[in-house]
């Protein structure tokens, strides 16, 4: 199966079918698009340094919708530094920013005997059934992402998902940046009213990680609420096979339709 994106040159990729939007068939499902972009400033900053720092948090905002057409993905150092760096992404589309994104790299260090969390563990897989997303969602993205789901009600659900399809054509990708080339797919999970009913789109998305994800699945401990003015928030706490992974917040546009 075909990657998400294909490489053109240093600063331009285009986009496959496989990033078909839920909201519009004729647009992209963002999720991949925030994963090309981790990607690009995780290659960018490797290449300024001998010992890289760590991803410790990533911050998008959503400026506007992309068709499924070539995209544009540049770069830069907001605040250097040796143990602490904050680099700004900005991906466009036609010359015009669609998802302008942020990340904090931080120092490493053993932390080992500190580690731990009180955040309570998913279910395990085989507790959970396959959910066959295009029962709620239409768009080619949904259907490239497995997913095992147990929904508590509308609006709370516990799942593992793992993609099928790999980020970028012939090139190898980190797992943090796999795991954020999906995961905008949570607010999705457990919808609290048909989408048919009410529009619900992100208009952010932001993503703090304990470590590197480890293995092909991670979980999604995921709640929606919507309030009485139009504001709405996902909110996914995250685990994978090693434990407690991070969690991932993302404000809603609440519209009825």
């Amino acid at each position: 199966m075909a990657a998400y994106f294909e490489r053109l040159d240093e600063t331009s990729f285009r986009a496959t079918v496989h990033v078909q939007g839920a909201w519009n068939d004729e647009e992209q499902h963002v999720a991949p698009a925030l994963g090309l972009m981790v990607h690009a400033l995780e290659r960018a900053h490797a290449r300024r340094t001998d010992t890289p720092l760590q991803l410790s948090r990533v911050a998008f905002d959503i400026l506007g919708v992309m068709p499924i057409d070539v995209v544009e993905l540049t770069t830069r150092v907001v605040r250097p530094g040796r143990t602490i760096e904050l680099v700004e992404a900005v991906l466009s589309h036609g010359g015009r920013p669609a998802v302008i994104g942020r990340a904090w790299f931080l120092s490493t260090a053993d932390t080992a005997a500190l580690a731990g969390s009180r955040l309570p563990p998913p279910p395990g897989r085989d507790d959970l059934e396959r959910w066959d997303t295009s029962e709620v969602w239409p768009g080619r993205f949904v259907n490239t992402v497995e997913t095992l789901r147990h929904q508590v009600e509308p609006g709370r659900a516990w799942a593992w998902m793992r993609p099928l399809v790999p980020l970028l054509e012939g090139e190898t990708v980190s797992p943090t940046a796999r795991l954020i080339g999906v995961v905008d797919i949570v607010n999705g999970l457990t919808v609290r009213a048909s989408p048919d009913a009410v529009h619900f789109p992100n208009v952010d998305l932001t993503a703090h990680l304990l470590r590197e994800p480890v293995g092909e699945w991670f979980a999604a401990d995921t709640t929606v609420s919507f309030g009485p003015s139009g504001l709405g928030l996902t909110h996914t706490i995250l685990h994978d096979d090693a434990g407690p992974l991070g969690t991932v917040s993302q404000s809603l546009t609440v519209r009825p339709r």
